[in-house]
């Protein structure tokens, strides 16, 4: 790999006495998607989260185009996720007084677009995930499966340069799951987005291009561990 768009070296945390990550080195390529497996409580989300900036390592590095994001504020990486890097959690997180339509513009409201414009882009991103007939719904009117859609929608509105994806799929049903999977391949493949996939099911590892298996905090090179080509 040539110099990686989003790396971390020696990435620890910890909660209270409990160590999550003992020293995690991981890089991710513009364009690629890399899974990140391993067992319930091996610190998945917790690296997910240290790359993505919502958490801060408590030793080690995080890099994002050759920058060091632990020197950065926290308003500055909050605007980061606002532009440049997309996040979908497991179960969505729409907010439920919000129409989908909304929900997926309010990245775009939040980064100083107008009103307008960002209704269109939300049309836009609902459309191709075949979900633009709810786009005046909330939340509490659809399925599992078209929140999460709505979801992705809005984790890719902004076009991001990272996607961060932790277990996007552990609420659906295996159909639902595959369409959510496609979809993100799909827009990786197309803007060049690279992904950073969390999840402990083979089936969706899968769909990545390498996978890095962590257990008990640190990456396992003795089983897939990191580098394996898919």
């Amino acid at each position: 790999m040539s110099t990686p768009l989003l790396s971390g070296t020696g990435i620890a945390k910890s909660y209270g006495p409990t160590p999550a990550l003992r020293g995690v080195d991981i890089a991710v390529g513009e364009g690629e998607i890399v899974a990140v497996t391993g067992p319930s409580g091996c610190g998945k989300s917790t690296l997910l989260h240290c790359l993505a900036g919502i958490l801060r390592a408590d030793q080690g590095q995080v890099e994002y185009r050759e920058q060091d994001l632990g020197l950065w504020s926290d308003s500055a990486r909050s605007r980061l996720r606002r532009t440049e890097f997309g996040v979908l959690f497991q179960f969505g997180q729409l907010v439920p007084e919000l129409t989908a339509a909304e929900n997926v513009a309010l990245p775009l409201l939040l980064a100083g677009s107008g009103r307008r414009e960002a209704r269109e882009a939300a049309l836009t991103w609902l459309d191709r995930f075949d979900v633009a007939d709810l786009a005046d719904n909330r939340p509490g009117a659809m399925s599992g499966g078209q929140q999460q859609r709505c979801a992705v929608a809005r984790a890719l509105v902004t076009e991001p340069r990272v996607l961060f994806a932790d277990e996007p799929t552990g609420a659906l049903d295996q159909l639902a799951g595959e369409q959510v999977l496609d979809q993100i391949v799909r827009a990786s493949r197309e803007q060049n987005t690279a992904v950073v996939l969390v999840t402990h099911e083979a089936r969706v590892a899968a769909y990545a291009d390498r996978e890095v298996v962590l257990r008990d905090g640190v990456v396992d090179l003795t089983g897939l561990g990191i580098g394996v080509d898919r």
